[in-house]
């Protein structure tokens, strides 16, 4: 017996000892195995809240091939469920090794028949799922180039995603989990859960409004329909806080299936993309002039039509002489000449210097990949034909984004805001991690000097170049431009290709939004006074009513051709958020209306001023709450009630 309990402690200690680790190991994996467990990505959203990137948790499909009986029967089994072919499915079997996808991210219905699959012919074995975040951009096309995309390993690839991909790629734990023989987690609704790290991924809001995103990519698809350009970029600025409202280019993709496309319409041409600006950059010459008192507004030019300077001769857009002007009217009208001949009086120092000041030749700075500095002269590589032609625009090379920065500091009493693009970063909890200031870079000109030339600048748009972008009962201030395209090998210019462009801000008395369309190489007409303007005018038309910023002047003046000019655009911006929104039906009138009754009008998609207005009109004690256009109101339309009854009408963006 002795003998016998001997041998017993000596198999036991042999088995607990020195096989322990061992066995313990292969116990494990009978009734086990061990699952990496991924947290969705982080969401990206806009400064209102509305997500333009989100993240949800699927099943991926993997093979481990030294289990595989019958390839061809497994091939053809799954083939019809996936969608993916018999040979696709056989290459990955033939991989060899323990672990091959086989189709990753799938949908639901896919994964269902996939499971019930191994469940009927016990393909337990060698067919598994792990878990993967499957990133879906709700919005689709809406500021692809800025959001970006993000690749099969949950690793950002352009845009957003790719710069803050450390703050929102989820994270992978691995995590344990008591298995059935079919490999089915056993309370997976406990376990299945151990490990998920879904509380360490942030979320990064957006300085972008959707709404606004939204006016201007649809006017930017008009604008592809109107001029049939290779490629239009537009970038909106508050102009007192460096944030970017929007930034959108077309071409453009549908990030939810970026690989459909090619790589070159990904870019993010806002911050990418350098170009000659022309005219646009005439108002920072004006700006150069008038701080170091070259020119005055009232002071006279004789213009010829063109002037020579070192060999070269520079000649109005027209080729003709406007004869005797003021400097204003040389900013008006945009003529050649006289920025020629006050470039030359500025120096190549002093022109390269406030180039510099206004924030062009180097990176702003902003949030995002593949920002590009510029070209700018250096002032001793300079001779007087290089002075003349920066002076209007041409000899540099700038992004858009540098260009609508430097007018929203002239719209910001001549300081210079670093953009920026991200508001905060957010933990899960909703708990700020980090959050944007406005950060100051430098005074580029005296805000005396500044108002002088926001005054010219308005003049641009009341009564000359830029006439195209105003908007009725508002002050708008910019410039316009058209500018030549360098040919390829850089020598010179191509013949027939133009860059039309206008950079402006408004309202002139209180600007809230400083803005740049740039059209490449129109077909037809090619001037930015033309083409450009337009463009621009309209979106400002939508954003100072989505904004409810009051008119200049005249406040209700003109709300018949208003409402014309915009109808469009409030039916895009009431559908911000509500893809199919129905129309309203229409309200039939009673037939007799008691004497001292009124009949309540619809509100429903009206603004707050229109609806206030209409109110006032029949009679009514008006009542608003929210903000953008009408959704909901206290007394339905058509109803007839006393005169001064009070009605509540209700906002939404």
């Amino acid at each position: 017996m002795l003998a016998g309990i001997f041998i017993v402690m000596c198999r036991y200690g042999w088995l607990q000892l020195v096989q322990g680790s061992e066995l313990a190991e292969r116990m494990r994996y009978q009734v086990g195995q061990d699952y990496l467990v991924q947290s969705p990505r982080g969401a990206i959203i806009d400064r209102n809240g509305r997500e333009l990137a989100v993240s949800t948790m699927t099943k991926s499909l993997f093979v481990d091939p030294n289990h595989v009986e019958n390839p061809t029967q497994l091939a053809a089994d799954l083939s019809p469920l996936i969608g993916k072919s018999e040979e696709e499915i056989l290459e990955d079997i033939k991989a060899g090794g323990g672990f091959v996808w086989v189709k990753r991210r799938m949908e639901q219905s896919e994964y269902e028949a996939v499971r019930t699959l191994i469940r009927d012919k016990g393909y337990s074995v060698c067919l598994g799922f792990r878990d993967e975040a499957k990133r879906y951009y709700p919005n689709d096309v809406l500021a692809a180039n800025l959001i970006g995309f993000v690749g099969t390993d949950d690793k950002g690839l352009d845009g957003i995603e790719q710069a803050f991909d450390k703050y929102i790629k989820g994270e992978v734990t691995e995590s344990f989990l008591y298995t059935d023989r079919q490999s089915r987690p056993i309370l997976d609704s406990i376990f299945a859960r151990h490990g998920y790290q879904g509380d360490r991924c942030k979320t990064i809001q957006l300085t972008i409004d959707s709404a606004i995103q939204f006016i201007v990519e649809q006017e930017l698809d008009r604008a592809m329909a109107e001029t049939g350009p290779i490629a239009i970029t537009c970038v909106a600025m508050d102009p007192k806080t460096g944030e970017i409202l929007a930034m959108a280019s077309r071409p453009s993709y549908n990030p939810n299936r970026f690989w459909d496309y090619a790589p070159e319409v990904w870019k993010n041409r806002a911050v990418s993309y350098i170009y000659e600006p022309g005219s646009t950059f005439k108002s920072i010459t004006a700006g150069a002039a008038l701080q170091e008192g070259i020119v005055s507004p009232n002071q006279i030019f004789v213009d010829p039509g063109y002037v020579m300077v070192s060999g070269k001769r520079i000649q109005n857009w027209n080729g003709a002489s406007f004869g005797t002007v003021t400097f204003a009217d040389v900013v008006k009208q945009s003529l050649n000449t006289g920025f020629a001949l006050v470039g030359l009086d500025l120096g190549a120092e002093k022109l390269c210097k406030y180039a510099k000041l206004f924030g062009f030749g180097e990176q702003t700075g902003i949030e995002l990949p593949g920002e590009e500095p510029g070209i700018l002269y250096e002032p001793e590589e300079m001779v007087d034909s290089d002075i003349a032609t920066m002076a209007i625009g041409q000899s540099i090379a700038v992004t858009p984004l540098q260009l609508v920065t430097a007018v929203s500091a002239i719209a910001n009493n001549g300081v210079l805001l670093k953009p920026h693009i991200v508001k905060m970063i957010k933990n899960a909890n909703g708990s700020t991690y980090s959050e944007t200031k406005v950060e100051e870079v430098r005074q580029t000109i005296d805000p005396a000097t500044d108002k002088t030339l926001v005054g010219l600048l308005e003049q641009v748009v009341s009564s000359g170049g830029g006439k195209k972008a105003s908007v009725r009962g508002y002050r708008v201030a910019g410039k316009t431009g058209t500018a030549q395209k360098v040919n390829e090998s850089g020598t010179g210019y191509s013949e027939g290709r133009y860059i039309a462009s206008f950079c402006g801000f408004g309202p002139v008395e209180n600007p809230q939004i400083a803005l740049l369309v740039m059209i490449d190489e129109p077909s037809g007409i090619f001037y930015g006074g033309q083409i450009a303007a337009p463009v621009a005018g309209r979106i400002f038309s939508q954003v100072f009513r989505y904004m409810r910023i009051e008119p200049s002047d005249a406040p209700l003046a003109a709300e018949d051709e208003f409402s014309e000019e915009v109808g469009e655009g409030d039916a895009l911006i009431s559908s911000i958020g509500n893809d199919n929104a129905p129309e309203p039906e229409k309200i039939p009138e009673p037939a007799e209306v008691p004497e001292g009754s009124v009949v309540v009008p619809d509100f429903r998609r009206k603004s707050i001023r229109e609806s206030a207005r209409v109110a006032s009109e029949v009679g009514l004690d008006f009542e608003s709450s929210g903000s953008g256009f009408g959704a909901n109101q206290s007394i339905a339309p058509g109803t007839v009630v006393k005169k001064g009854t009070r009605i509540k009408v209700s906002f939404t963006p």
